[in-house]
């Protein structure tokens, strides 16, 4: 066991895990920390899940309770696709409620390996703009007509809601939420926190251009396909070198993630 701090205990998970399982812990961790660092978490709430690599569909996801600069690679939660745990060695839970969005993407879209969900605020202000994410910088036009649309319902306790949930994501990596915020998924970390970065990045250009009431220059749809187009292009690197650089920082800063 290793500490924290005075309130926060690490169990030994390492030994009783596989290699596998382990390097997806210590990677989902990492993206706690970095939600954190760039200022995206929301208190105790939401979550990040990934995969376990197996044929088990067992996911990864925090514990309820910690904040996310507290998570690392033995605390997290092991779970099914309906929230029931498989290994909670902080024995703290998980946000039932919260899963009910997390479970839901994870059943449906076996090409989910990690799914993110934010609260921020503004994921949360282009969130209640009816135009949505408008396509009016570089880092926005990686989304041009790729986000779906989900209408606030309330909080998500229903189970009845995930099917709406489902449908309004179809077949994208982006979804927005409603009066509510935003969430991104990818075949692994690395991805659903690369479109999570630049989606936020996004907002928060748009709220800032939307509040200097200036004329906003809007570039043609054809130009912002274009762009969407070049993000996407085969044999691009970016996003192996920017994860890479990522652990970086973490591991200059604090590596307590990895225990």
């Amino acid at each position: 066991m290793t500490r924290l701090d005075d309130d926060v205990v690490v169990p030994d998970v390492r030994d009783r895990v596989g290699p596998a399982e382990w390097e997806a812990r210590v990677e989902l961790a990492a993206c706690y920390r970095l939600v954190h660092h760039f200022g995206m978490t929301d208190l105790i709430y939401n979550h990040i899940s990934s995969r376990v690599p197996g044929a088990e569909h067992h996911f990864l996801i925090n514990a309820y309770g910690l904040l996310y600069d507290e998570v690392c690679a033995s605390n997290l939660v092991k779970v099914d696709v309906e929230g029931t745990v498989i290994d909670d060695p902080l024995g703290w839970g998980i946000n039932r409620a919260g899963f009910v969005i997390h479970g839901a993407i994870h059943r449906a879209r076996p090409d989910a390996g990690c799914v993110l969900h934010t609260h921020t605020r503004a994921g949360i202000a282009v969130s209640a703009q009816r135009h949505g994410l408008l396509s009016i910088n570089q880092q926005a036009m990686w989304f041009h007509d790729r986000v779906g649309y989900h209408d606030f319902e309330g909080i998500v306790l229903d189970l009845d809601e995930q099917e709406r949930l489902i449908e309004h994501l179809g077949a994208y990596d982006t979804l927005i939420l409603r009066n509510h915020g935003l969430l991104t998924l990818g075949p692994d970390v690395a991805s659903a926190f690369q479109l999570m970065y630049f989606l936020e990045q996004s907002c928060r250009a748009q709220v800032d251009a939307l509040a200097g009431g200036a004329e906003l220059v809007v570039p043609p749809p054809a130009v912002a396909e274009r762009s969407a187009l070049q993000f996407r292009r085969p044999g691009r690197e970016a996003n192996e070198k920017q994860w890479s650089a990522c652990l970086r920082l973490l591991d200059r800063r604090d590596p307590s993630y990895r225990r």
